[in-house]
């Protein structure tokens, strides 16, 4: 053990230190995978005033500290690999209060997603920030991605659901922001600063959340599509006719890697898109309503076949075909992109960047999905195995400059919600102007001076 991490075990006995090199790897990666994991060690606080001592300590040793949540990111933002500490927030993972009459949860930063859906549902009440990774992903890396996930549409995210943060900035400085008010008109609300900063700005340590009452019961429907263009066309149609809460497609190439998996094969026939859909199904009325929107897109030709879940079981099993994409796309290594336009911006999009994909992806297998109702798309390249790394990564990143120029014409984003990190560094500049980027440099320099806090990231 070096002569500084045998000070930080003087300075705090409690704290849970490792240099061993199975943590290393593993807790100086994220999803990744392109860096090879270089820590100097993996530090696990219990406590804020463990937290506070840790950063004290690294701004005297001028050791760089990289939060650790989940790791579920896809832009490098959590990856070690040039001798940092890696703070893990895994110890910090408890709820601390629950106010009925405010309707707000109080957790730990290192509180897995799906814990937070179950305390919340033990009050008869929900938080409705929702993804795939729940069940890892930890509640302070959603608030330093603003993370949306698949029910945007309805509920918005990250950033709506916050009421208040406890912060602890590049000094070592303890922030407790907006402390769970409604109406607060105080000033700069720091607290939306550190949302989506990407631990660039300090460490959020709790989280007050506002929780709301249940949707009414759902219905959920997978249709098959036989075009693009049909797409928005059938979201349109589910908008005007439904309450939404998610509105979610994949293409058949996600099919055929999620089925490979393990997934259950949805339709006897395969088509080029699908849609999971679900909305609000409380009366006999709103099925209907269900109903009447299928049959519909079904007479126009937008849809061409549809299945209906009847039991939680179906339901489960056609969101699989959706939520399983990730997992069973991660063993092919794939370069992905996490781009986004308005909704409106999303038809002329998507049939330019599909042009453009199958022009410069000739040979590889590319597979799509995304959150048509809130204009976030999710481009998956897979890497062939008779293709080296390095190799492989600037060729994607070629197109990818090419699919930023594309983005710029429609207005959008490089980074709908997985940040900036390592990976989307190099094209802030098309996303953000010189002053804004600017402002971001300064906003850092107050929070943290020396530069502690995840350096290389987003700046």
């Amino acid at each position: 053990m070096t002569d500084r991490l045998a000070e930080l075990t003087r300075l705090l006995p409690d704290l849970k230190l490792s240099t061993d090199p199975g943590d290393l790897e593993h807790h100086g990666r994220d999803w990744t995978r392109r860096w090879t994991p270089a820590p100097l060690a993996i530090a696990w606080p219990a406590s804020i005033d463990e937290v506070q001592g840790i950063v004290r300590w690294a701004n005297r040793h001028g050791v760089a500290v990289v939060p650790s949540g989940g790791r579920t990111g896809l832009s490098g933002g959590a990856v070690a690999a040039n001798g940092e500490l890696v703070l893990s927030l895994d110890r910090m993972n408890r709820v601390l209060d629950f106010d009925p009459i405010d309707r707000t949860l109080t957790v730990q930063a290192g509180m897995a997603l799906e814990a937070v859906h179950n305390a919340a549902r033990e009050h008869g009440l929900i938080y409705p920030v929702d993804f795939a990774a729940r069940g890892s992903c930890q509640i302070g890396g959603n608030v330093a991605t603003n993370a949306g996930g698949i029910r945007v549409i309805r509920y918005g995210n990250t950033r709506q659901w916050i009421a208040g943060l406890k912060v602890v900035t590049g000094t070592g400085e303890l922030l407790d922001l907006n402390r769970g008010l409604i109406k607060n008109a105080s000033g700069y609300d720091l607290r939306h600063l550190v949302i989506g900063s990407e631990g660039t700005l300090g460490i959020v340590v709790e989280a007050t959340l506002a929780l709301t009452a249940p949707p009414p019961p759902s219905q959920v429907m997978l249709l098959a599509i036989p075009a693009m263009d049909a797409l928005m066309k059938v979201f349109a149609e589910a908008r005007h006719r439904l309450r939404l809460e998610a509105f979610e497609f994949f293409t058949d190439r996600a099919l055929h890697h999620v089925l490979a998996h393990g997934a259950q094969r949805p339709f006897d026939d395969a088509y080029p898109f699908y849609v999971v859909s679900e909305f609000d199904a409380a009366d006999a009325e709103a099925e209907a309503a269900g109903l009447a929107f299928f049959e519909f897109c079904l007479a126009e030709g937008w849809v061409v076949d549809g299945a209906i879940a009847s039991s939680d079981a179906q339901a489960a099993a056609l969101w699989r075909l959706r939520e399983g994409i990730t997992e069973s796309l991660a063993p092919h290594k794939p370069y992905k992109n996490d781009v986004s336009v308005r909704i409106s911006a999303v038809p002329a999009f998507m049939a330019e960047m599909q042009a453009l994909l199958t022009r410069e992806y000739p040979d590889f297998d590319v597979v799509w999905f995304g959150h048509i109702g809130d204009g976030n798309l999710h481009i998956n390249v897979l890497k062939p195995t008779d293709l080296d790394n390095a190799s492989f990564v600037e060729q994607c990143e070629h197109v990818t400059s090419m699919l930023v120029d594309t983005l710029a014409r429609h207005g959008g984003s490089i980074s709908a919600e997985h940040g900036i990190g390592l990976v989307k560094k190099p094209w802030l500049g098309s996303v953000r102007s010189e002053a804004e980027i600017a402002l971001m440099r300064g906003i850092k320099a107050v929070w943290d001076p020396n530069g502690i806090m995840n350096p290389g990231k987003l700046l």
